[in-house]
């Protein structure tokens, strides 16, 4: 096993923490401190700083990265089902525990939720409440709020 690396990475909502080998990225966290970005990225996370880079200037709507989150396998089949809901989409917390097939695992699944590693790469900011509320993000509500609007701008209808 290789030893991980870890690189900052300057987004326009805090710094991401990236840590990662040639297994794939295992973490991506967000970090409200100011902390000083590298210089050189190393060589394993060269193409998350990239593709985040490209999603922040509005570029990119789908990852393609190698991901290895460290979880139980309850959690990885609750993370990998998060790659199911579309850039500019969201589901409920119910809607995706259906989609996992047992509708009373709904704490359980936002408990998983709550513990996604790969900040904004495994889409956990899609998922709201049934009655359309952002509810809990780790990260904090107003950068659920700020991705949600990122992903999904409210267009200016033409009159016209």
């Amino acid at each position: 096993m290789e030893f991980s690396q870890t690189t900052y990475y300057k987004t326009p909502i805090g710094t991401a923490k990236i840590v990662g080998n040639e297994n794939g990225i295992n973490s991506v966290s967000v970090i409200d401190k100011e902390i000083k970005t590298h210089e050189e990225i190393p060589k394993y996370l060269e193409d998350c700083v990239q593709q985040l880079d490209e999603y922040f200037n509005g570029e990119r709507t789908e990852f393609q990265l190698k991901l290895n989150p460290q979880g139980t396998d309850f959690q990885k089949r609750v993370w990998n089902e998060l790659l199911n809901v579309p850039y500019g989409k969201t589901r409920t917390y119910l809607e995706q525990t259906k989609t996992l097939g047992d509708v009373k695992a709904i704490r359980a699944v936002a408990s998983a939720n709550g513990k996604n590693p790969i900040w904004i790469i495994i889409p956990c900011h899609r998922i709201i409440g049934s009655d359309g509320s952002l509810t809990g993000y780790a990260s904090g509500l107003w950068r659920k709020k700020w991705l949600l609007q990122h992903e999904n701008p409210s267009r200016q209808q033409s009159l016209f």
